[in-house]
């Protein structure tokens, strides 16, 4: 008995320590001179980078720092900061970002901070082109997956059920008789119509919880996964899948567009909407689509193929504008063409058809987008083109400091867009 109690004593303790950790006490911060991070063409930003000690700066620390265009840094060097300050100056000569990026490197330690400028981001134009038959393609696409059957399965899951929503895991045939889309979906338990919203997934592979807390009791909402597989399985089984089967699945096929791995991705996800669209507690009015990423990219397909959605929310778009590395100006996740020379042809036509800027073209509906300058894996270079290209309603929220990833007010920023838009604020 006592050695039961010590264990479990050490266990909480761990715990508790665990817990208890938070952020670095050496922190490198790079701030520009303008609040807004915005600059003119020809302009220059000046930034100030400090590395700090216990909030103090730090003297006679080595950094190392690379400065220019987002992904094309054109100057690398290292030095000593006397008293853990210097300045930086930077310039562009056409629309586009500017990164400082720092290293501090303490008692053998890594410390990073970067900040990154716009140049008129406003004036940004994708270098993406559109297919000739790019409608055509996505029409033929989505007719032949609607040529099947939805044959829906739905089980409740008691444990995930709310005092206002019933939740169930569900799936629905996709682009093939032998193809599922899987998803959680939750509805009002309360008899009615209700708006609906579609939430559509980040990149990787993993579970889903549901979403009982957009609206609980006031809208039905489907979160879906794109692999095909059930969304309620261990952790562990998603990260298999990703280190195997699924490996780099966005590198797939892109050459042919009939084989690409997001041929069945986008059409399951249109296919979402088809699900939503035969419940009986859909309004038949209300339905919008959100993600952020891969799910910022989703969102725009999804909305720019199908009448019925009514309004859409992204956050740091990826898989928008990949032409753009084609000129040494940076591009969406996953970066095809980075740092590639000859690349195929057929790469670049076939990569065409699933870029979000050419779903951002033909959008129609309300849209809020959100995004943050520092972001590493989405540039804000190509989140910003693809903002400037959509010519619906449209609603833009920058975060510059953040990178893939959201701050709070962010999250409820875009909380309250999709309230607003399914009217059950």
């Amino acid at each position: 008995m006592t050695h039961l109690l010590s264990v479990v004593i050490f266990l909480l303790i761990s715990v508790s320590l665990k817990a208890q950790i938070r952020g670095n006490n050496i922190v490198v911060t790079v701030t520009p001179d303008h609040q807004d991070w915005n600059y003119k063409i020809g302009e220059k930003s000046v930034f100030t980078v400090r590395v700090l000690k216990s909030g103090t700066p730090l003297d006679q620390v080595r950094v190392s720092y690379e400065a220019g265009p987002v992904f094309y840094p054109d100057i690398k060097k290292t030095a000593v900061l006397k008293n853990g300050e210097m300045k930086w100056t930077g310039k562009m000569d056409r629309p586009g970002f500017y990164r400082l990026k720092v290293t501090a490197s303490v008692n053998g330690k890594d410390y990073e901070g970067l900040c990154t400028a716009g140049y008129a981001p406003e004036k940004i134009v994708p270098f993406a082109q559109c297919p000739k038959d790019f409608d055509r393609y996505w029409a033929e696409a989505l007719k032949k997956a609607r040529g099947n059957a939805l044959s829906p399965t739905k089980k409740l899951l008691p444990d995930r059920c709310t005092e206002q929503d019933n939740v169930y895991e569900v799936s629905f045939v996709n682009d093939n008789p032998g193809s599922r889309i899987y998803g959680i979906l939750s509805v009002p338990v309360n008899p009615g119509k209700y708006p609906a919203l579609l939430r559509v997934p980040g990149a990787g592979c993993r579970p889903y919880g549901g979403d009982t807390y957009t609206a609980d009791g006031k809208c039905i909402v489907l979160e879906i996964g794109i692999h095909g597989i059930p969304v309620t399985m261990p952790q562990t089984v998603y990260d298999r899948l990703l280190g195997g089967a699924l490996n780099n699945y966005w590198d797939v096929n892109i050459d042919n567009p009939d084989k690409n791995y997001y041929h069945r991705v986008v059409t399951g996800a249109v296919r979402a909407v088809d699900y939503i669209a035969s419940l009986s507690e859909w309004d038949g009015q209300t339905l919008g689509v959100t993600g952020a990423s891969q799910g910022g990219f989703l969102s725009l397909a999804v909305a720019a193929l199908d009448k019925r959605v009514t309004f859409l929310a992204a956050v740091h778009d990826a898989m928008c504008d990949y032409e753009a590395e084609l000129h040494d100006v940076a591009g969406g996740w996953p970066h095809y063409f980075y740092h590639q020379g000859n690349v195929d042809q057929k790469k670049i036509e076939g990569a065409r058809y699933y870029d979000g800027v050419n779903f951002a073209r033909r959008v129609t509906v309300p849209c809020w987008f959100s995004f943050g300058y520092n972001d590493e894996t989405v540039p804000p270079t190509s989140s910003y083109g693809t903002y400037n290209i959509v010519k619906a309603p449209k609603k833009l929220s920058v975060y510059q400091m953040t990178g893939h990833y959201w701050y709070q007010e962010q999250w409820d920023e875009w909380q309250d867009f999709l309230r607003t838009q399914l009217h059950v604020k």
